[in-house]
């Protein structure tokens, strides 16, 4: 590999020397401009990725044959109807029982193929949602018109609106400036670089509702600094590279889980509970219960990485390239004084702000007011972009939408909560099963749920549904159990496939496999632990928890 990884996407002759050696030489590691997601090289897969891409469709062909022809209905016969939702009690009452009907079994093979393709990575992301999409369509379990309706789903049209807004802070450069100046005044060292991020991130976070798009913003800034201190990447990989781009993939995740519209994954829980509950929960409401947590596990986070993990030798605490901090002066500087666009970007985003803290009293909802803005943003005269401007992954928005009819396949067959109930009354928990033995067993699937699934929204479609089942069945408060698995929802950046970002910062090849997942694991399962503690403490104090966890305090 070469020893510059970033030198792989230019168009040369590797057997022209003259050519290669002049086009190192004219390889920037300081210039921003390199660090663009289009210039990032395609990294190459490892043995263990290759050969899994390769046996994933025939593993999801295998495995969609066993489930849809092998499988027969009627194997569930021991759930108590009244405990069902309506379409499942109209299954019993056609049927006259409640177990895997054909549509059931259709749906779990579709799942399960669905799956393996987007753990593998056998087919494009997009291309299995596709696929996942007209399947659901052509086995009967979703009708056309309910399927194809997903890519409208209002969370859908929040993450669009975002990537506006985003768009905007990139067009005027509002976004850069802030990073840079607060790096600038207090990056002046190592430690200090790592917790600038981590306070960028939290800002960033309160106005961006698409992680993807705050990495896709931090991304050229974080690799500039990581050149400084002479992480390359590739052959050139150190600890201060490891741990630059790790924490904020870190940061920009959990960043994003202190706040209701810190991404669309956040809105589309607090939706679902609140169509079981009737509860509103608004953006304040979240904020006060998990915005403390966030910055917790962002602090410990860097700890762990800094201190256990990836700890800086004496040489890498210090700069390798002369001169590089002076390099993002000198950004900065190039960005002259503030204009009159990035003022009025920071007025409507602050503007966006305080609609969104405030929605308990205008009822406006988090979808509406960031459309709103996006409105703003592109009115011809007074606006601050232009349509051509806006750069829409529309990939990743055919990812999420075959995310979101998955769900819906789910809500349509009640699959998860059959599912619930025949494995509780196969495992015999009675109307006495003990709260703390819910909570733990339901958090704990949220977190580690990630090990096996690639979509937060997928995770959320299913876990959060789940949660409000076991809290109807066992007579729990919804709150209690579901808000608190909505809470764990950012916690995807243990492996690559885990959310776009991640996938999006291991093509920088500054860290291993191994690397995040040591990293990854470690803080999951810390994130798992402050999510029982406050369970037993802050949310109890709230009236989420009514009697804590296990009821110690």
């Amino acid at each position: 590999m070469s020893n510059n990884t970033f030198d792989e996407h230019r168009d040369i002759d590797p057997t022209n020397e003259k050519e290669l050696t002049l086009d190192k030489q004219d390889f920037d590691p300081l210039d921003m401009s390199n660090y663009k997601i289009e210039k990032l090289p395609k990294r190459k897969k490892s043995k263990v990725e290759a050969f899994l891409a390769k046996i994933g469709g025939p593993l999801a062909i295998i495995s969609f044959i066993l489930i849809y022809f092998i499988f027969k209905p009627g194997y569930l016969l021991h759930i108590d109807p009244s405990k069902l939702s309506e379409y499942a009690k109209h299954v019993y009452d056609t049927i006259g029982a409640a177990e895997f009907t054909r549509i059931n079994i259709a749906m779990l093979a579709i799942f399960s193929m669905g799956i393996l393709l987007w753990l593998t990575e056998a087919i494009p992301n997009y291309l299995t949602s596709l696929i996942i999409i007209i399947s659901l369509v052509l086995m009967g379990v979703l009708p056309e018109k309910q399927a194809y309706a997903q890519l409208g789903h209002k969370v859908m049209w929040l993450n669009i609106m975002s990537f506006v807004l985003a768009s905007m802070l990139v067009k005027t450069g509002l976004a850069k400036r802030f990073a840079l100046w607060f790096i600038v005044h207090f990056g002046k060292h190592s430690s200090s670089i790592f917790l600038s991020f981590m306070v960028i991130n939290i800002v960033l976070s309160a106005f961006i509702s698409a992680t993807t798009a705050k990495a896709a913003i931090l991304l050229p800034i974080f690799m500039v600094i990581a050149a400084v201190y002479g992480a390359r990447g590739g052959d050139n990989k150190n600890n201060f590279g490891r741990n630059i781009v790790l924490q904020n993939l870190f940061y920009i995740n959990i960043g994003a889980s202190g706040f209701l519209t810190g991404s669309g994954a956040n809105l589309l829980a607090a939706a679902l509970i609140t169509g079981a509950t009737g509860i509103n929960i608004f953006f304040t409401d979240w904020m006060k219960a998990n915005f403390i947590v966030a910055v917790l596990l962002m602090f410990i986070g860097y700890l762990v990485a800094t201190r256990i993990f990836f700890p800086l030798s004496k040489e890498e605490r210090l700069p390798q390239i002369p001169g590089g901090m002076e390099r993002l002066k000198e950004e900065l500087e190039k960005l002259g004084k503030i204009n009159i666009q990035e003022i009025k970007s920071a007025v409507l985003f602050i503007a966006i702000l305080a609609m969104w803290s405030t929605d308990k009293y205008h009822g406006i909802s988090p979808t509406a007011v960031a459309f709103l803005g996006a409105v703003i943003a592109l009115l011809p005269g007074i606006g601050i972009l232009k349509w051509n401007d806006v750069d829409i992954p529309w990939h990743l928005m055919l990812f999420s939408a075959g995310a979101y009819t998955l769900g819906a396949g789910f809500k349509q067959t009640d699959l998860p909560n059959i599912s619930v109930n025949a494995i509780f009354d196969g495992l015999g928990y009675g109307a006495d099963t003990p709260f703390w033995v819910l909570y733990l067993s339901l958090t704990f699937a949220m977190a580690f749920s990630a090990l096996f699934f690639q979509s937060k929204t997928m995770r959320t479609m299913i876990f959060i549904p789940i949660a409000i089942g076991v809290a109807n069945r066992f007579g729990y408060p919804v709150i209690s159990l579901a808000l608190p698995v909505a809470f764990l929802i950012e916690h995807v950046y243990m492996l690559p496939f885990n959310s776009k970002p991640a996938a999006l910062l291991y093509e920088t090849d500054q860290y291993s496999l191994t690397d995040t997942f040591k990293f990854g694991v470690t803080m999951l399962g810390i994130g798992w632990f402050v999510n029982i503690f406050m369970g037993e403490t802050w949310y109890r104090f709230l009236g989420i928890t009514p009697h804590g966890v296990f009821g110690i305090f």
